[in-house]
């Protein structure tokens, strides 16, 4: 094994098994992530899907403070290389048994899994294994060639956000307004027709409707279809009304079909929540449980 790429390795992972930790271990929204999550089909309780998110966020922590603090021996590696199995193992249990559950990988944001979540567990999985072939401390071959040390943690990192979904509005979205700018909106001369279904799905989950409504939503995107200018995405949900208990209920938003991230940062979004059970229209004041916030172009 290349020396600067075995005794980086741990520097590499560390920092990557210490991000994703923290997010699992003191993110806020790590309970509502985990109810996505096939955790709660195995646990059958969402409260301890949240827990065992949280223990794997602490595991993870415990692996990076090893692999930056002791990197010159096998075992902080073997860690390493364990837990990215585990991770395969579970995002292949999940894409099997639950295709439409969210990854959980770094309890920031809801997503399918996909290939970059594979690719990511496979990628921990990897640098463990050269992690713990590592000769000596990373600081060391830092300070002996710090230029060759830089380029390799920079290509690491753009590997790395390569197949992190979560990070995709730090480098793929700018760079997509770049090409839409350099090279004009391929959607431009089909006369405002709708545009891709993650088109509207990624306008919906920045908009304030969305935060407004994510307390109740527990999948991903369930179903969709378009109706006289009006693109809708079913998502499942549980609502608890006050003296009623939770019921599953299914949360409908309703955008402009040609509207996309490109062409509003604020749209119009129409919102009904349908009790799961008798088809019957929920009243629910979303707006009321979001705090002070700016009023949303929203109607029920």
């Amino acid at each position: 094994m290349i020396p600067i790429v075995s005794d980086l390795a741990p520097l590499v992972c560390g920092v990557l098994l210490a991000v994703t930790g923290a997010s699992k271990l003191f993110g806020r929204r790590t309970a509502q992530l985990a109810a996505n999550t096939v955790l709660v089909r195995v646990l059958n309780d969402g409260r301890r899907a949240g827990l065992a998110l949280r223990a794997v966020g602490a595991a993870e922590l415990a692996v990076a403070a090893a692999l930056l603090a002791v990197p010159d021996t096998v075992a902080p590696g073997a860690a390493t290389a364990a837990l990215g199995a585990g991770f395969v193992a579970y995002l292949g249990y999940a894409r099997a048994t639950a295709p439409e559950s969210s990854c959980g990988c770094s309890a920031k944001a809801e997503g399918p899994i996909g290939v970059r979540s594979f690719a990511r567990a496979g990628l921990v999985l990897l640098g463990g294994a050269v992690a713990a072939t590592a000769s000596g401390p990373w600081w060391s071959e830092a300070g002996r060639r710090p230029g060759w040390s830089v380029a390799f943690v920079a290509a690491a990192a753009v590997l790395l956000c390569a197949v992190s979904a979560d990070l995709d509005h730090l480098w793929l979205l700018p760079l997509r307004r770049l090409r839409i700018r350099v090279f004009g909106n391929p959607l431009a001369g089909a006369g405002g027709g709708p545009v891709p279904v993650v088109a509207s799905v990624e306008l919906l989950e920045q908009s304030l409707a969305w935060q407004a409504a994510s307390p109740i939503v527990r999948s991903a995107l369930l179903d969709h279809w378009d109706d006289e200018g009006w693109r809708l995405l079913r998502f499942a949900g549980v609502y608890e009304a006050p003296g009623r208990g939770a019921r599953p209920v299914n949360v409908l938003f309703a955008l402009d079909l040609a509207a996309s991230i490109d062409t509003t940062a604020s749209p119009a979004v129409r919102v009904s929540v349908i009790d799961d059970d008798t088809d019957e229209l929920v009243p629910v004041d979303l707006l009321a449980a979001t705090g002070a916030r700016t009023v949303l172009p929203m109607a029920r």
